[in-house]
Order: C-alpha cells, then structure tokens, then sequence
C-alpha cells in the first residue's frame, strides 16, 4: 500500500558511513601531505612530482586483495591511509637528493635523475622489504572480522610493492616532464659546448 514504506539500517549503514568517514580521511591525507611537502620545498611542483606516485598504490592493493580473495573493509581502508605515507617517503627520498644535486651539485636534471636513482635504490627497496617481511606473518594468518587483519598486510604488502617499484620508474619520468623546458635548455647547452 501507498502508506507503507521500507528503511533499511544496521550493519549496511555503519559499513557505509565508515567507508564514507575512511575515504574522507584519505582525501584529508593527501591534501596534509601536499601541504607540509609546499610549506618544506617551497614549490608546488615537486609535490604533485611526489604525491603522483600515489596512483601506483591501489593497483598492487587490489590485485593483492583478489588473488587472496579478501573484500574490501575497514581495515583495508585503514592500510591504504597508511600507504599515502609510506609510498610518500619513499618519494619524497628520491626526490629530496634530485633536488640536492641540482642546487648543490649543479647537475643538469638528466645527471640529478640518474644519480639520485643509483643512490636512492638501495635505501628505498630495503625500507619496502623490511615493511613486506614484517607483514607476511599477518598476511598469512586467517583472522577475519577483526581490525587488524589479513587484509590489512595484503592491501599493504601489495601497494609498497607495485608502487615502490613503478615510484622508481615513474617519478624520474614525471620529473623531467614538470621540467620540460629546462631539460629542452640544459640539452641545448650541452649541444652548443660540444
């Protein structure tokens, strides 16, 4: 009948509310980190350099938390809001020595690029691993339902992996795009004193 009506509630709508609370808090993540790398590097293109390296994180998540057929819940919010800063570490580590060979050094950015990466790896995949190894225990465990759980370690596992690797990749490449013209100029001079 026309005055009869149906609500739905209970554990739908907390689940709900707490997807929508957790997303809101990674969107208030990132734009906290943007803030504090604009305030530390003085540039606002070195952060969006840093923060691009964040698209990496939810492909090895994802297809971490398929392969292990684990759903998406609170705790696996809760481990990508934990990636946003450890995937931006490790940028902000490689990005931090480009910077220092340019004003320091006096490289040209080809020469920061590849120096920073040479000096940077081993630091990188060696904090990426010890997370990784510290989490396969939990990863391995079969507790469900509780905060911290498997999916936390495989949502966390998965994104450092993909993303530190494509980081070291994809973060010199997005560099020398934010600064096309200078590359176009040092190139230039380089031709000219040879």
């Amino acid at each position: 009948p026309k005055d009869v009506s149906l609500d739905g509630g209970g554990g739908s709508d907390e689940t709900v509310e707490v997807f929508q609370s957790l997303g809101l808090a990674t969107l208030t993540a990132i734009g906290l980190v943007y803030l504090t790398m604009l305030v530390t590097f003085g540039k606002a293109r070195i952060p969006f350099i840093i923060l691009s390296s964040l698209i990496f994180v939810p492909i090895g998540s994802l297809v971490g938390l398929v392969l292990a057929k684990e759903p998406l819940s609170v705790s696996v919010m809760i481990g990508f809001l934990m990636l946003i800063g450890i995937v931006t570490t490790n940028a902000i580590v490689l990005v931090d020595r480009i910077t220092q060979n340019r004003e320091q050094k006096g490289m040209t950015i080809r020469e920061s690029l590849i120096e920073a990466g040479k000096t940077r790896l081993r630091p990188i995949l060696m904090t990426a691993f010890a997370t990784i190894a510290a989490l396969i225990p939990l990863a391995l465990t079969t507790s469900s339902g509780t905060l911290i759980s498997k999916g936390l370690a495989i949502t966390v596992i998965g994104g450092l992996a993909s993303s530190t690797l494509l980081t070291l990749i994809i973060i010199p490449v997005v560099y020398e795009l934010f600064f096309a013209k200078q590359v176009k100029r040092e190139k230039q001079l380089e031709k000219e004193t040879t």
